[in-house]
């Protein structure tokens, strides 16, 4: 007696990257004996046995239900839009890296019950790779040129290769397909050049470049010497503009001392008007009783000891007077007003 049969023949496992689209097949037959109702179902078996299987979709009494897994709506669909015609396979789109598992397509007719399951591995393609360089890039040092990316499921592979020069690697270069370490012992100026990083794996590739310069070793006493060369003078400099700061100071400081300063024990000069208005005042008062008898001794005072500075002049300078009178000083250059002094006469009157 012949039943249900599930026909695919394809293969039970599938690799597939991100991002891309598988059809998990699963094809049948039916028999003359299976009479009952068909229902096809998708169940998602979790790698943990202590999980309950996970309904997908299913297509029971001429209708589909896919709405039992939230992880895949509106990513899921029958590749048959009638699955009852013998082919219940389905379609995955855009898959996710979550999406790996094992899938079941259970086809039920009573009597007859027939199951299929198949192993889906969604793999990440390499993404993100960067490169770079560690160690210094001097004559005679070793040089690590690194190459990771970001994105990838394992197992990553990378391989490095030379895009310039003689396009091929140094003969004593290590390369580490593993962790993307290429190491360059005793560099030379011929290893200058560009490098290429190819990483890889199952769905896909990904690559980045890098740019070696291998230069002669840097003087590193001359640039020591050089640096404390600087530093020194930079102190110089600071140090004198710290001293002329603070001589400046010290300056400003005792004028402003010189000039506050007052000393008590020192009498202020007297000005020229006072002193001659002092000496006017005592012939004044000289005059009040001036006779012939005290007008002897009065012409014997000469204007010359007036104590004022415009008086006070060398030999040669001082001006002659006539016998008859005495010219008065130049008061007015003193503040003063000018007086006329009464003189004698030889005949003893008062001119």
């Amino acid at each position: 007696t012949r039943s249900l049969t599930i026909t695919s023949v394809d293969p039970s496992m599938f690799e597939k990257a991100q991002g891309e689209k598988v059809t998990l097949p699963c094809t049948f037959e039916l028999s003359e004996e299976d009479e009952g109702p068909l229902d096809i179902e998708w169940v998602l078996i979790p790698a943990d046995n202590q999980k309950r299987e996970q309904i997908i979709i299913m297509y029971a009494v001429d209708r589909i239900y896919n709405h039992y897994y939230a992880a895949m709506t509106g990513r899921m669909q029958f590749t048959n839009l009638d699955p009852k015609s013998g082919d219940g396979s389905l379609d995955i789109l855009n898959l996710k890296a979550a999406d790996t598992g094992t899938y079941q397509c259970k086809v039920k007719k009573a009597p007859g019950v027939q199951s299929k399951k198949i192993q889906l591995t969604v793999l990440v393609k390499p993404a993100r790779t960067k490169c770079s360089i560690e160690g210094s890039q001097e004559i005679g040092k070793d040089v690590t040129l690194k190459c990771v990316s970001q994105e990838g499921s394992p197992l990553l592979s990378y391989d490095w290769r030379r895009v310039s020069g003689t396009r091929n690697l140094p003969a004593v270069a290590m390369l580490n397909k593993n962790t993307g370490e290429l190491l360059l012992k005793n560099a030379s100026r011929e290893y200058s050049g560009t490098y290429n990083c190819v990483a890889s794996n199952r769905v896909g590739t990904d690559e980045c470049s890098v740019e070696l310069n291998v230069t002669p070793p840097v003087n590193t006493a001359g640039i020591i010497t050089g640096a404390i060369i600087g530093t020194l003078l930079g102190l110089s400099v600071l140090c004198s503009i710290i001293f002329c700061f603070c001589k400046k100071h010290r300056e400003k400081k005792y004028e402003k001392e010189v000039h506050h300063d007052i000393r008590e024990d020192v009498p202020p000069p007297k000005s020229r008007s006072s002193t001659a208005r002092s000496y006017i005042g005592s012939n004044r008062s000289s005059l009040g009783s001036m006779s012939p008898s005290n007008m002897e001794g009065y012409t014997k005072t000469p204007y010359s000891q007036v104590p004022s500075e415009d008086f006070e002049r060398a030999p040669a300078q001082t001006p002659a007077f006539a016998p008859s009178k005495v010219a008065a000083p130049n008061l007015s250059r003193m503040g003063a007003v000018p007086v006329m002094i009464p003189a004698q006469s030889k005949d003893g009157s008062i001119v």
